[in-house]
């Protein structure tokens, strides 16, 4: 027997996964290089060679009892100081080593924010198309995720439709830029605005309202645009970030909490997600991948490689007749599908391509391709989405 809400979790289990583990059958069936596989947002960038040499050097000259040991369970005082100089320098921002607490990545991040901020009954609004695990995430604290609409055209949200969605019960709002699954960035237009109708809705509603910022593609932008740093445009900020994609560790699970000192009751914030880390089972985040990005904060996995990525396969699918939003960052394409997203995905494996049904990102429609994969992939899949598209009278 297993508990009620296991249950429902069960019975949802995530369908990127899913398709993970289908593609290794279909790779064990047909070959691995006949198989196109676009389901997981799994790094295909080797890490920096600093993260390597630098966990190397540490190994051989650390002490083991201290590099290996427990610590505050917020993790290691020069490292957070490390990490809050670093988002300093690069950001224009004041924090020092009490606004960082290390995480066990970004998902652990988000759920500690979550044990701290969110009651029974508690609103979490998010932006669709969202990470499919936030809704889980919302659920283990009790609390109700509601979603939000955006243009389907840009993947902007639709500022009037989140003024009207935030009430008494909002508690806290999730926001992913870049994007995951579309790979667009809330311009700093977005931002101020949705800032805006927080801090106005918050003395309307005599609530404190929090924005959880979900970060873990911030350094993966091809374009000029910047991505906004979140907390210079609103108080009630949470920061979770992580290191799986900027510096390819996903296995490695490291980030970090960013509370700034204007949050409201910031000391009994930080406290409290500082405790929801040990109760979570997380204790404290990995001793030796704290010390390794602490020194590699400055370096970041190749993002030309993704770029090329993107470029061949976005204006290849586009001259096919597909449509979808070119990214400006992260590493997935979010496509229009001429049928239903369910019927293009069963379409799709029978010419071996893997791809996510947008179902699955609370928006039906559109399917979801995450680029990280081999060049090589890219260019033996197309002959299948060209097939596809005339299949659909597309091209």
């Amino acid at each position: 027997m297993i508990s009620e809400k296991m249950k429902g979790l069960v019975n949802n289990n995530s369908v990127i996964r899913q398709m993970f583990e289908e593609g290794r059958n279909m790779a064990a069936k047909f070959g691995e290089e006949n198989v196109y596989d676009f389901s997981l947002g799994n790094p295909n960038v080797p890490a920096p060679d600093k993260v390597r040499d630098t966990a190397i050097d540490l190994l051989k000259n650390e002490d083991p009892l201290v590099l290996h040991g427990y610590m505050s369970n917020a993790g290691y005082p020069d490292v957070r100081r490390k990490v809050a100089d670093s988002i300093n320098k690069k950001h224009g921002t004041s924090f020092n080593e009490e606004n960082i607490m290390m995480t066990v990545g970004a998902a652990a991040g988000l759920n500690c924010a979550l044990k701290a901020l969110i009651n029974p009954g508690d609103e979490v609004l998010t932006f669709a198309p969202y990470f499919v695990e936030y809704k889980n995430y919302v659920a283990n604290y009790d609390g109700v995720l509601n979603t939000v609409a955006t243009d389907h055209e840009t993947f902007q949200p639709d500022l009037k439709a989140f003024e009207e969605a935030v009430n008494d019960k909002t508690r806290a709002v999730i926001i992913n830029s870049p994007n995951n699954p579309t790979g667009v960035i809330y311009s700093e237009e977005t931002i101020k605005s949705i800032a805006d109708i927080l801090y106005r809705k918050q003395k309307d509603l005599g609530t404190e309202i929090f924005i959880i910022s979900d970060e873990p593609y911030r350094e993966l932008v091809y374009t000029d645009a910047v991505v906004p740093y979140v907390t210079k445009y609103y108080n009630n900020t949470v920061v979770c970030y992580s290191f799986s994609k900027t510096l390819s560790l996903p296995g490695e699970r490291i980030g970090y909490l960013v509370i700034p000192d204007e949050a409201a009751d910031h000391e009994d914030l930080f406290t409290a997600v500082t405790i929801a880390n040990r109760v979570l089972g997380c204790v404290n985040a990995p001793s030796l991948f704290q010390k390794v990005v602490a020194e590699c904060l400055d370096s970041k996995a190749d993002v030309d490689f993704y770029a090329k990525n993107r470029n061949e396969i976005y204006n290849a699918l586009v001259s096919y007749g597909f449509k979808c939003v070119k990214p400006e960052g992260a590493f997935y394409l979010f496509i229009e599908t001429p049928v239903s997203d369910k019927e293009f995905v069963e379409e799709a494996k029978k010419e071996h391509i893997l791809v996510v049904p947008g179902t699955s990102f609370a928006l039906p429609g559109f399917v979801r391709l995450a680029y990280c994969v081999s060049y090589e992939t890219i260019v033996n899949s197309l002959p299948g989405f060209k097939r596809l598209a005339e299949h659909y009278g597309l091209s």
